[in-house]
């Protein structure tokens, strides 16, 4: 299919975008790498009145460390990020996990914030964010704001992003030196979105011990799911098989899968326990501290 007759307007800057999206409201979508919008648009999923354009925008694309975190432009192409030595020193977790992204011909036009913005409950890029406790940048009319990204991510496919803010890029702690991490997926294809998708972040102390851990599950709810109870059952112990199963036990309370065409909650479940003390055990033998 072929999507329906649309207007197009490139902005110069965010101000310009974020005009042309005040003007137009909600009958305006952002253009970044276009690898969701337009097959939404080409199946009238989506069905804009104008398309705003923000890929001529300047200072859009950057990866670069900043005080302890590492700040992404929206615009930065996936692929981009998946190579950057600045992402791989700062945040490993997420090169590692942009792998699981669609293809590479996707990951080299689609866009970090464009994944966001799609807010797709199934997606990597979230699960990510959501996971380290990122913060992600929004410009609107009335200034620039940041945004937890679990208060981010409100449903499928919706975002607390008003119809006249643009999203321009998103801020992650840094990772200490040593973290061990861990994307563990089922998939029913490679490059398909996941069933169900776990990513993790695991720091031993030097006596073996968790002293920091991050976790979180796509797939198993209508956004991302910070996985805070398997989290506290991990840290300040000692990560043995006994501990990561009860870390494992602890996510049935934290998620709320649907049934749906390809996979009852019931499944979803199970293979939800199942990848969290995978990921974690892997996330934990990565960190290389004996234990």
């Amino acid at each position: 299919m072929k999507p329906p007759a649309v207007r197009y307007a490139r902005a110069g800057d965010v101000r310009e975008a974020v005009a042309l999206l005040a003007e137009h409201g909600s009958d305006a979508k952002v253009l970044a790498g276009g690898q969701s919008l337009v097959p939404l648009m080409s199946f009238r999923l989506a069905r804009p009145s104008i398309l705003v354009d923000i890929n001529r925008v300047g200072g859009l694309d950057r990866i670069e460390q900043d005080n302890g975190s590492l700040l992404i432009g929206a615009m930065a192409r996936q692929r981009d990020v998946e190579l950057s030595d600045v992402a791989a020193a700062a945040v490993p977790l997420l090169p590692q996990a942009l792998r699981y992204v669609g293809h590479v011909t996707i990951r080299n036009r689609g866009t970090v914030g464009g994944s966001l913005a799609h807010a797709d409950p199934a997606a990597e890029l979230p699960a990510v964010v959501t996971a380290l406790g990122g913060e992600l940048v929004l410009e609107g009319p009335g200034g620039t704001r940041s945004v937890a990204a679990e208060d981010f991510f409100t449903g499928t496919f919706t975002t607390v992003m008003a119809p006249d803010e643009v999203l321009v890029g998103v801020r992650l702690p840094r990772l200490p030196d040593r973290t061990g991490v861990a994307v563990e997926e089922l998939a029913r294809r490679h490059g398909d979105f996941a069933v169900v998708g776990v990513v993790a972040a695991v720091h031993l102390a030097d006596d073996g011990t968790v002293d920091l851990v991050r976790l979180a599950a796509s797939g198993v709810d209508s956004v991302p799911v910070r996985l805070h109870a398997a989290e506290a059952a991990l840290s300040g112990a000692r990560p043995t098989a006994d501990v990561l199963e009860a870390a494992a036990a602890t996510v049935d309370a934290s998620i709320h899968p649907a049934d749906d065409v390809h996979a009852p909650a019931s499944y979803r479940r199970h293979v939800a326990r199942l990848l969290v003390q995978r990921a974690l055990g892997a996330a934990v033998e990565r960190s290389g501290v004996e234990r």
